[in-house]
């Protein structure tokens, strides 16, 4: 998944670099750790490091993240018959097609298949083309069998989070965007007009128990401890409950009016995108956490300067920083900006 912020390509830089500044402090090894991703997204970070200590904690805000992190943190052992469930969603005709929640609010409706016993939109509503007809009929056909099978108890908890977060990687890989959900394209991009193919989100079994949380940063953080804690913040105005609401929508498939012409659920604003209120949230977070080290990512065009990152940092213990160059963040390949990266610092705080 493209995802606003992804570290997938700085995995080895976070990891060299924690792993050093706990051997310069003779610090036990890290596979002695508990290592807590306070803000978790997709969950790329602690998916790296879930091998490498004794404890992940994940946490977002989002439901989208959470059912992502549920399935790639969380789930540690086999899924029982796991072909056979795939084999049943990805088949029209053990999973017919549905005229549901996403075909009625995200597609343009101009083909029909199973008509549901959903209400249609009013004569109202906008058209939205963020999946193809086919796509946004065949995601209300998966989602609505798998939360079927959860109530019939028909898969456990693991497998119902596990096909839930492989319909929401599957279905970004078919969504007619430009990588985020704050809007559709006017035409069907090649991608968007191939048939969606429900595929497994494959997670790593390790021996230990990792936990997955779904609340608010500065309220967990009073309520956990352990070794590293690992903040990858939003850097800017960027909401992310706004960008990626339509997972959120297809996670939840709840019931709620989409608004405007992108279709927006509520969501909740956060701290870190304001700027008269970030550097307040952020202390908050040092000041609280029980962690012996703490690592924060942020870039060079933030909302809080490297001066201010390091005012608070200093205040709490040790204080130093790590950078490097890093492919800015594009949500459109097309769009020309002034620079094509940006400078990566790693703050770092031994308590």
């Amino acid at each position: 998944m493209n995802y606003i912020g992804a570290k997938f390509k700085l995995r080895e830089f976070l990891y060299s670099n924690i792993n050093d500044t706990l051997q310069k402090d003779s610090y036990k090894p890290l596979n002695g750790c508990i290592f807590c991703d306070l803000f978790a997204g997709t969950g790329i970070v602690g998916r790296f490091f879930k091998n490498k200590v004794k404890e992940v904690i994940a946490n977002d805000r989002e439901y989208y993240s959470f059912v992502l992190n549920q399935n790639y943190i969380a789930n540690n052992e086999p899924i029982f018959k796991a072909k056979d469930l795939f084999e049943e969603l990805n088949s029209d005709e053990l999973t017919p097609l549905i005229e549901g929640k996403i075909y009625q609010n995200y597609c343009l409706g101009e083909e029909r298949f199973n008509p549901s016993n959903f209400q249609k939109p009013d004569s109202n509503s906008h058209k939205r083309q963020y999946f193809s007809d086919y796509n946004g009929a065949k995601i209300d056909a998966i989602v609505s069998k798998i939360k079927k099978w959860k109530q019939e108890d028909k898969i456990n908890t693991n497998t119902y989070y596990y096909l839930l977060a492989s319909l929401l990687e599957s279905a970004d890989k078919v969504a007619n965007t430009a990588s985020v959900y704050g809007a559709y394209l006017k035409y069907l991009k090649k991608s968007a007009s191939k048939n969606i193919i429900l595929s497994p989100a494959t997670f790593e079994i390790t021996p230990n128990i990792h936990k997955v949380y779904q609340k608010d940063s500065n309220e967990l953080i009073k309520e956990i401890k352990g070794d590293i804690l690992y903040l990858d913040p939003p850097y800017n105005a960027r909401e992310y409950g706004a960008n990626y609401h339509l997972l959120n929508t297809i996670a939840l498939y709840d019931d709620f009016i989409p608004r405007g012409k992108t279709g927006l659920r509520d969501y909740q604003t956060s701290s870190f995108c304001k700027k008269n209120q970030v550097a307040s949230a952020l202390e908050d977070i040092i000041k609280n956490a029980e962690f012996n080290y703490i690592f924060l990512s942020y870039n060079d065009e933030g909302l809080l300067s490297l001066e201010e990152i390091k005012s608070i940092f200093s205040k709490y213990g040790r204080y130093n920083a790590i950078s490097q160059p890093y492919q800015r963040f594009k949500a459109d390949s097309s769009r020309i900006h002034k620079q094509n990266s940006t400078i990566e610092y790693l703050h770092v705080l031994s308590k």
